[in-house]
């Protein structure tokens, strides 16, 4: 599963579909397998840093540098379980733990102000200079109780942002 020569049997979707909690259906798999097979140029069975960039959505989100370095080299059933959290299926949780990840820059399961910072930075380029950058992130940080000092953990990001009413639809389109 997972270069271009090769097709998906029933058996492998089923799989796909619960490595991805069936946040897709077998038909969005197959959809998102033949899209894997176009960006995988070299059949490797993976999608290297180099076959990013030719996924427009990818391309132009400010964040493509660290979501790269989360799907770098992920093969299919890696791929469509990191997607599943872009699905509209997926829950409010699941998308957070995701936007955690994002800014867990170095992987160790905390975010600092450093870490939001630079996120900050990544989104707004040269629009805000690095001392409008912290009087945000320090005034959003004092409105939620918190300190610069504090590293955040994945639970206590989900205490922040998983609140009645709250909608992420930020979605991956499948065709």
């Amino acid at each position: 599963m997972g270069n271009a020569s090769s097709m998906l049997t029933q058996y492998d979707i089923e799989e796909v579909q619960e490595h991805c909690n069936y946040l897709f259906t077998q038909q969005e798999i197959v959809s998102l397998y033949e899209r894997f097979c176009q960006l995988d140029r070299s059949a490797k069975g993976f999608i290297s840093e180099d076959e990013f960039p030719s996924i427009p959505e990818f391309s132009l989100n400010p964040l493509s540098k660290r979501l790269l370095r989360m799907v770098d080299g992920l093969n299919f059933k890696d791929s469509v379980a990191f997607l599943s959290t872009f699905s509209a299926k997926a829950s409010l949780r699941q998308k957070i733990e995701l936007i955690f990840k994002v800014y867990d820059i170095d992987g160790k399961g905390k975010v600092t102000f450093k870490d939001l910072l630079e996120g900050l930075r990544d989104l707004t380029g040269s629009f805000m200079s690095d001392e409008q950058r912290e009087q945000v992130v320090t005034k959003v940080l004092e409105e939620a109780g918190y300190t610069k000092d504090y590293s955040f953990s994945v639970k206590d990001f989900i205490q922040i942002i998983d609140h009645p009413g709250l909608k992420m639809e930020v979605e991956v389109p499948i065709d």
